[in-house]
């Protein structure tokens, strides 16, 4: 169980993880098959030496670090690489994920934070909680968090799902969209549905949540049925989007998303 905290330890101890990331990529230990994450000695090996770090808390009691590497052109050998976190998914166990998540989120906010936003002073670390604090006015600043509903539609035992734009890769799934200031969660998903596909949706119900930190979201899902209207797609969202029945179901989600935790739900019913 990962367990978060603010205030690191006086020795952070052979054993702890570091999670350093170089432009979204993570560094890892391992092969194809199997990837882990570098504690202290290895840096020490590497002559890694971070040019800001930050504790994040501990895994299974293992203390866990972020670090941004000091220079860049990491000296690596065979058995390190750089890796974009998304291509991790499946290789390196879901819990070290999602503490690579979070690390990679928190030195995102940091980067993009470094100076006050209301007089333009280079801003501190806030000794007592996880926050930027500018020494000449006092303003903090937390980490951020852009809210996006997730919704799996669902009509006469078919699902609606589409294939944005933006994917790297040809699988196809639920739509998805960012709350806009002053909206419901509820108005967020009616209004995402008609812009993208252009139909309307009714019997709204909540069905979890999950962080997505690529770079700062956090997905609220929900599973809505079909209420009216003919799909007609946004070209500037999607490529195509259609309904499929449960025994054609094209290319989805790998398992660790959300997204494809709504679309095996669907799945699952009689």
């Amino acid at each position: 169980m990962f367990r978060p905290d603010v205030m690191p330890p006086d020795n952070p101890g052979e054993s702890a993880l570091w999670f350093i990331l170089d432009r979204g990529r993570l560094l890892a230990k391992g092969n194809a098959d199997r990837f882990d994450i570098p504690n202290a000695d290895d840096l020490h090996d590497l002559g890694i030496s971070m040019s800001y770090e930050m504790y994040l808390g501990s895994l299974d009691g293992r203390l866990c670090y972020a670090g941004v590497p000091k220079t860049d052109g990491l000296l690596l050998n065979e058995n390190f690489k750089l890796i974009n976190l998304r291509r991790l998914f499946g290789v390196v166990p879901d819990e070290l994920i999602w503490v690579a998540g979070r690390a990679n989120q928190l030195l995102y906010w940091h980067v993009n934070h470094q100076y006050c936003g209301k007089c333009g002073e280079p801003t501190e670390d806030k000794a007592d909680e996880r926050a930027k604090i500018c020494p000449h006015c006092q303003h903090v600043n937390y980490p951020r968090l852009s809210p996006a509903v997730i919704v799996a539609v669902v009509r006469e035992n078919k699902i609606l799902l589409a294939r944005n734009r933006r994917f790297k890769l040809p699988f196809y799934s639920v739509l998805a969209g960012f709350v806009e200031p002053g909206e419901s969660l509820e108005d967020c998903v009616k209004r995402e549905i008609k812009e993208e596909v252009g139909i309307a949706v009714k019997n709204i119900r909540y069905f979890g949540s999950q962080p997505w930190p690529f770079p700062d979201s956090l997905m609220i899902a929900f599973v809505a049925d079909y209420a009216e209207g003919k799909i007609v797609v946004d070209p500037s969202e999607l490529l195509e989007a259609a309904w499929f029945p449960k025994e054609k179901l094209p290319d989805i989600p790998p398992k660790i998303s959300i997204a494809r935790q709504l679309i095996d739900w669907f799945l699952q019913q009689a």
